[in-house]
């Protein structure tokens, strides 16, 4: 594993991460306490030490799994989780930004991660509206000036945000959360620019661009997206059959032989010297060890990389 610090935040994460969307049940699996167990636990195996997580991951379902995982060994973690929402049921969230609900909130993740602290804690993909009110994150600098926070950061919604890229240092945020991947590179115009001039951190999140660049789909492979699926949800059929013809295309014409399609695609994106770290959601244990080897194919010569 390699490791990279994370802007001016002070910490040292594995330029793998591991996204845990998946634990909260809407990528058409549930988990149980020993799956999720045993793929973090892998994942420690392989180095990886940046855990991603949300409370309206299944209301806090996810931060659950894991809270109960870390539980005796916190300090081997790094652990980003956010804020703003709250799940109602599958694909069925509302959105709550008052101060004092934020801070219920905090609450509520610290009790399922079982922890007295979170090592960064994101503003998650809300409007400029929502993040432009100072008593919000003046009530945030309190819970960083309790303990209860070590970093904040923003998860924005669209990848060319810039305005909230840019207030970054106005807000006390230190990282940022986009959506980066080799079919979507928006973030590579403005978004990446800022944080390389603020030296923030990036987590770059859908890497695997919904599963689509894991190299599992071929052309004809859309039927296999159901309801209760993100993909199947929320993406429209045409969408679906584009992305895995564009991914068989890039599978023929930029991938090396005898690489696998995954590792490269987050190895792919952390040769951007601007990414810290990439958080691919994980289902099984191969795609843990997947995921891990694109340690190996990064490159060492960006200039925050260490071996470790």
């Amino acid at each position: 594993m390699k490791y990279r610090r994370l802007g001016n935040t002070g910490l040292k994460v594995s330029v793998v991460g591991f996204g845990s969307w998946q634990f909260g049940g809407e990528w058409g699996k549930a988990f149980t306490q020993s799956e999720a167990d045993r793929l973090l636990g892998r994942a420690k195996e392989l180095g990886v030490n940046l855990i991603d997580t949300a409370e309206c991951y299944g209301d806090t379902a996810s931060e659950g799994f894991i809270g109960n995982y870390i539980k005796d060994r916190r300090r081997d973690w790094v652990i980003a989780t956010k804020f703003g929402h709250k799940f109602h049921s599958a694909f069925n969230r509302t959105e709550h930004w008052k101060p004092e609900e934020v801070k219920q909130q905090l609450e509520n993740s610290l009790r399922a991660l079982r922890t007295d602290y979170i090592d960064l804690y994101q503003f998650h993909s809300g409007s400029d509206s929502a993040f432009d009110n100072p008593d919000l994150w003046e009530e945030l600098g309190k819970q960083v000036a309790s303990g209860k926070i070590r970093n904040l950061g923003i998860s924005i919604g669209s990848n060319d945000n810039v305005h909230q890229t840019d207030s970054a240092g106005n807000v006390g945020a230190t990282a940022i959360q986009v959506v980066y991947n080799r079919l979507d590179r928006k973030p590579e115009e403005r978004v990446f620019p800022s944080c390389l001039r603020q030296d923030l951190g990036v987590l770059a999140r859908v890497p695997l661009a919904s599963g689509f660049l894991g190299g599992k789909y071929r052309p004809g492979a859309e039927s296999e997206f159901g309801p209760d699926d993100v993909r199947g949800h929320w993406w429209k059929k045409e969408d679906i059959v584009e992305a895995i013809r564009k991914v068989d295309e890039i599978r023929k014409t930029e991938v090396p032989v005898g690489v696998d399609m995954a590792s490269w695609a987050l190895a792919w994106c952390l040769k951007h010297p601007a990414v810290t770290c990439v958080i691919p959601g994980i289902k099984s244990v191969e795609q843990v060890e997947s995921n891990a080897r694109a340690a190996d194919l990064a490159s060492d010569d960006h200039p925050q990389t260490w071996s470790g």
